[in-house]
This record gives structure tokens, C-alpha cells and sequence, in this order.
């Protein structure tokens, strides 16, 4: 029996570790253009503006008040998807906290689109209880999956980062610890561009 459950957590053991590959494959694989970064402004236009019906698509506010991405132009735009439900969400947050707090004077706005139709009143706890300091938003089901056709990745949590220009600058799947630090290594130098 011992046998059977040492093979056991050995096979999840391996599997875990190829998946964990397999996400940092994905990741450089949607974070184009990272190595363009450091480039001159005149390389900017090689990057893929986010597409007009994103750009324009509605966000609701929390107070029922609307927004776009549109709207942002000029600054840098960070659009999370999450939920409260989230176990891998709420492990990235805290890095999106630290990145508003870090360059939200230089114009980084971290937008945290809720996946899910939850509550405003739960929302607005969660939002406390885990001290998020960034604009909470939900999305009609047709602009979430407009997202999700950019990142071929149907889960959560999953970010975009859109640059002063309106240019898609990078996609994060996932929230592990590697994929978070490549997330805030792009995201600040997008902001100091």
C-alpha cells in the first residue's frame, strides 16, 4: 500500500513540475516583445494595438459608474481578471498592490476585472480584507472572452498590459511565483518607457 502511494505522489510530483514548465513556456510565448523592451520609443509601433472593441468595451465601477481602456489612453494599463474565489488570484494581488503603489504617480492604473458575477457588497470586503488600492471593475461575458481569445488561456487569474499608446505590451497566465516576477520586471519597465 505504501508502494501505491509513494508511485502516487511521485507521478503528481513529476506532473506538477512539467506543468510548472509548461506554464513558463506560455508565458514567454504571450509576453512578446519583452526583449524589444529596452528598445527606442520609434520601436512602439511593433506592437499590436489591443484590438478597438476592447479598447472601447464598458467597464462598470464598483459605484455603477462606467469606464473603457480607451478612456486610459496615456497612461499604462495593467487589466487583471480575477475572482474572490480565486486561491491563485489572491496570491498575485499583493504584487499588484506594490506595482500601484510603486508607479502609480507614473501613471501605471491596475484595473481588476472581476470574472465572476459577484456582489459588490462581497466584492467590497474582499477588496478590504485583502487591502487592494487599485480600480475593481466587472465586464459584460463578450469582453471577458475577448480576452481570453487574446490569451488562449480560459482560467484565472490572467493579466494584459497595455501601454501609453494603447499598444498591448504583454499577457500573464497564471500566478506563480515566476510568472509574477516576469509581470513586475515588464510592467516597470513599460511604466519608466
Amino acid at each position: 500500500m505504501k508502494a501505491i502511494f509513494t508511485a502516487i505522489f511521485l507521478f503528481l510530483c513529476i506532473a506538477l513540475t512539467f506543468s510548472g514548465c509548461s506554464d513558463v513556456a506560455n508565458s514567454k510565448d504571450v509576453q512578446v516583445n519583452d526583449s524589444e523592451t529596452n528598445s527606442s520609443s520609434a520601436k512602439k509601433s511593433e506592437y499590436p494595438p489591443l484590438a478597438e472593441k476592447l479598447a472601447q468595451a464598458e467597464l462598470t465601477n464598483l459605484d455603477n459608474s462606467t469606464t473603457t481602456i480607451a478612456d486610459k489612453k496615456g497612461k499604462v494599463v495593467l487589466v487583471n481578471m480575477w475572482a474572490t474565489w480565486c486561491g491563485p488570484c489572491r496570491s498575485e494581488m499583493p504584487a499588484l498592490v506594490r506595482l500601484q503603489e510603486a508607479y502609480g504617480d507614473k501613471g501605471l492604473e491596475v484595473i481588476g476585472l472581476n470574472a465572476d458575477e459577484e456582489p459588490v457588497d462581497q466584492i467590497n470586503k474582499f477588496a478590504g480584507d485583502m487591502k487592494l488600492n487599485y480600480t475593481l471593475v466587472w465586464a459584460d461575458p463578450e469582453t471577458q472572452n475577448e480576452f481570453v481569445k487574446i490569451s488562449k488561456f480560459p482560467g484565472i487569474p490572467q493579466s494584459f498590459l497595455i501601454d501609453r499608446d494603447g499598444n498591448l505590451r504583454g499577457v500573464f497566465k497564471g500566478a506563480n511565483p515566476g510568472d509574477i516576477r516576469k509581470m513586475v520586471e515588464i510592467v516597470g519597465k513599460v511604466v519608466e518607457e
